[in-house]
């Protein structure tokens, strides 16, 4: 049982501590540049929507209102079964060029940016999510990065509103800092391994279409990987966001990625290859894999634990580090005045995440798939 406790252990300091300090300090070797330029191609923005009334109109309104050329810019909207007034407001931008598609019945998002992407005339092609507002100059942020020809894809950094209105946020915005932060080593390491669906572009050329129940905003950019390109993060292109106020939703946002990402590593397992893809092939078992089924180790560690806590100091002290935190994971659900200090903002997300990790991973196994998406509150 000492061998679980040890191995479990140090598969959970490899994941979150070990990984990302050598993605680190390797960027600091090995860096390969992005030699972005200030370019106008032509682009097509896509925004896929069903059931976003309450916030198309404004995304509409800022996309029109971008930093960027009108006659070098299209957006085209999929409304995808929506029964709201969806489709009403993105005919009010008719004349502002918005073209909108009608996809019935429902089929999801992955396939409204199929039919979007062989409608779209743009070189690049920009994915906006219908609640996603770009900051003035993000869209030439992003488009800029194509100008390396070694790039085929580019994404941006997604910030959430709404600070500190709920834990949900508070979790959330810690998690995309941190990511952010192994984001641009990865860059430098050549490719990012996870993307902001929000404000994503890639070349048209490189778009394939994409089966509905795969996860577009993991799939696309492995594929352009796959096909001898960068994938890469650009921080200057900025988009806003409102946060999930509600755990629940948070909790089904989750398990809803997770499950489509353990698919899609399935799908892609030929990218596991090192001797084609070198170092991404790490990135990738490191970042994702791992990342995504932590949960194993996790609990493997706390049984082990319990199980030996009465053998020896340092089994003791692991058990009672993990009860503490798990302790605190639970204070929101109790209604306790501490919820919102930094350790149980930490303790509950971090739990939050490995438990929709273990729940995608049993609906995996069951062979269960989801292509519909329910549009986020905030």
């Amino acid at each position: 049982m000492s061998v679980v406790f040890w191995v479990s252990l140090s598969l959970l300091a490899y994941v979150y501590v070990v990984y990302p300090v050598l993605a680190l300090l390797l960027a600091l070797i090995v860096e390969r540049r992005v030699h972005a330029a200030p370019i106008t191609p032509s682009v097509s923005i896509l925004i896929a929507a069903h059931n976003e009334e309450t916030c198309l109109r404004a995304t509409l309104e800022n996309k029109l209102q971008a930093d960027y050329p009108a006659e070098r810019r299209e957006i085209i909207v999929v409304s995808d079964g929506s029964k709201d007034g969806t489709d009403a407001i993105a005919r009010e931008f008719a004349a502002e060029g918005v073209i909108l598609l009608r996809q019935d019945p429902r089929q999801g998002k992955t396939a409204a940016l199929n039919l979007a992407a062989r409608q779209a005339k743009g070189e690049i092609l920009v994915f906006s999510d219908a609640n996603s507002l770009y900051a003035p100059g993000a869209l030439r942020a992003l488009v800029s990065s194509f100008a390396d020809p070694a790039v085929g894809y580019a994404t941006g950094r997604l910030v959430y509103t709404q600070a500190d209105a709920a834990l949900c946020d508070q979790g959330t915005s810690l998690y995309m800092r941190c990511e952010d932060i192994l984001r641009v080593a990865e860059t430098r390491l050549g490719s990012v391994v996870g993307v902001n669906g929000g404000i994503d572009a890639a070349r048209r050329s490189l778009y394939t279409p994409m089966r509905a129940d795969q996860l577009p905003d993991f799939v696309l950019p492995l594929r352009v990987i796959e096909q001898g390109y960068r994938v890469i993060y650009n921080p200057a292109a900025v988009s806003f966001e409102p946060a999930l106020l509600e755990l629940t939703d948070e909790y089904r946002m989750r398990v809803r990625v997770s499950l489509r990402a353990l698919h899609a590593l399935v799908d892609m397992t030929r990218l596991f290859n090192p001797w084609r893809f070198g170092l991404f092939s790490w990135q990738l078992l490191s970042h994702k894999l791992l990342r995504y089924t932590a949960f194993v180790p996790l609990l493997l560690f706390f049984l082990s634990s319990l199980l030996l806590a009465f053998h020896g100091a340092t089994f003791a002290v692991a058990l009672s580090c993990q009860v503490v935190g798990y302790l605190l994971a639970s204070f929101p659900f109790l209604g306790l005045r501490l919820r919102d200090a930094f350790p149980i903002r930490l303790a509950h997300y971090f739990t939050l995440l490995n438990a929709a990790s273990a729940h995608a991973a049993y609906l995996w196994c069951r062979g269960e798939k989801r292509a519909v998406w329910k549009p986020r509150t905030g």
